[in-house]
């Protein structure tokens, strides 16, 4: 199957390309490499080194044989978005390509704009990409599980049956989504639910709980092919971000009480999943819901979990929570759909727990405390993050900006590459290129 993976050099959409070119799928990535550009304007890094987009993509050929067709550009530019996937004609697009975070999102005005601009205008890109080029594409879209919030009620997959004044429908589950990126995400599914309805286009939307772990069985052939690590308090998740304070000798900061209750997944099970999505698509006019986690944890369960893998070597420290979110809330949502499909999970463990703790002591050296704790508060309109814009209007960086990524040469001629419906080869540069592609700088 021809796949191709938007946000391919991220977290999550860097080891799913290579799960499913493992697999024997041809696999295509698209990025922008913007998350790389949040690093330099958040002054943080990956705790694990990753290396360029380039390097990582010619270590894979090299060590499985297998290429991965890579494509450097922003889905906002749609005349990108078309050439890219009249260039590649894939059957599956896999979409990740989206500001992930949060925190980022509720820093100011500007992120907030910048991450609703960012994420509900490339997706719409697509759909009309996909709706002109070829509407037989299945698109899976990855979603959030903090689209739903914590009603007081089960939470089902996608749609719930309503009864009212003596009249049932089906209807799709309210959404309380906590911050400005989740309700970019709930617009997403919005308009994937509309585009699938008028278009008769085909889509799996996962409802996605937190990812953790950073180790699969293809990034673990080669120190080149790691993906991201993040812990700090903008784009970090919970337990990647506990086991860092442990292995630091912080404690570990949990926000409030700690009964925030939310569905989790290794990140092998999120490839899985993807897999599995992809291999069994909706169908013509199909959308469908999938809620993608395996199991659901408070965060004080986690920093137990945490503390009880180094004993006597960790205290757990409640501090005032910056997010707008109840501490403790009932919490039961439905995830049998990609259970019948044939997921088998990797379930948390003390296995699990001590092998994010031996990945974060690896690397130590390249904690940095400050990037931590919380910084972006959600009942303020302004954060004191040194991005944040500032009352007058000044303000030391653009979100999303990539002035000074190395590799936007490469991205330039991509793009100029795929305008002209020619595929870019695994080092990023054209066939006609290739002899003479250039390395671009990397991350220490």
């Amino acid at each position: 199957m021809r796949i191709l993976v938007l946000g391919g050099d991220g977290y999550l959409g860097w080891p799913t390309a290579l799960h499913l070119s493992a697999r024997s799928h041809d696999v295509g990535i698209v990025d922008s490499l913007v998350r790389r550009s949040y690093d330099l304007e958040m002054g943080t890094e990956s705790l694990v080194p990753i290396r360029s987009i380039h390097r990582r993509v010619r270590t894979w050929e090299l060590v499985s044989g297998n290429r991965i067709e890579t494509y450097v550009g922003d889905l906002t530019d749609a005349e990108f978005v078309y050439a890219t996937v009249d260039a590649f004609r894939p059957e599956a697009i896999v979409h990740f390509a989206e500001q992930r975070s949060a925190p980022y999102s509720m820093i100011d005005r500007s992120h907030a704009v910048y991450t609703q601009t960012n994420n509900v205008v490339g997706t719409l890109n697509l759909l009309y990409a996909i709706a002109d080029i070829d509407r037989s594409i299945h698109l899976v879209k990855l979603g959030t599980m903090g689209e739903y919030g914590t009603p007081n009620i089960d939470i089902e997959e996608g749609f719930i049956e309503i009864t009212h004044n003596g009249r049932t429908d089906v209807l799709p589950y309210p959404k309380q989504p906590g911050s400005f990126y989740h309700l970019s995400k709930v617009h997403d599914s919005h308009n994937i639910q509309f585009a699938c309805r008028a278009w008769n286009l085909r889509s799996t939307d996962l409802n996605q709980g937190i990812v953790y772990g950073q180790e699969t069985p293809e990034s673990a052939r080669h120190p080149d092919l790691a993906t991201r690590f993040d812990y700090d308090a903008v784009f970090g998740t919970v337990l990647n971000r506990f086991a860092v304070q442990a292995v630091a000798g912080h404690d570990l900061t949990v926000y409030g009480t700690g009964g925030q209750t939310r569905g989790m997944l290794d990140i092998r099970d999120t490839l899985a999943c993807i897999e599995l999505a992809c291999e069994n698509p909706a169908g013509e006019g199909e959308y469908r819901v999938f809620n993608q986690f395996t199991e659901s944890f408070s965060v004080a369960q986690l920093a137990e979990m945490v503390s009880d893998a180094m004993p006597g070597q960790v205290t757990v420290r409640q501090i005032e929570n910056p997010r707008h979110e109840q501490d403790e809330h009932y919490y039961r949502a439905a995830h049998t759909k990609l259970l019948g499909l044939g997921l088998v999970p990797h379930l948390l463990d003390g296995g699990t727990i001590s092998s994010l703790l031996a990945t974060a002591a690896r690397h130590r050296d390249r904690v940095d405390p400050r990037a931590i704790l919380p910084s972006v508060q959600w009942a303020s309109t302004r954060s004191t993050l040194p991005t944040a814009v500032h009352p007058r209007g000044r303000h030391a960086a653009r979100p999303g900006h990539v002035e000074h990524i190395g590799q936007l040469p490469h991205a330039e001629r991509n793009q100029r590459a795929a305008r002209g419906g020619i595929a870019t080869g695994p080092n990023g540069a054209t066939r006609e290129e290739r002899s003479g592609a250039v390395e671009n700088a990397e991350r220490p």
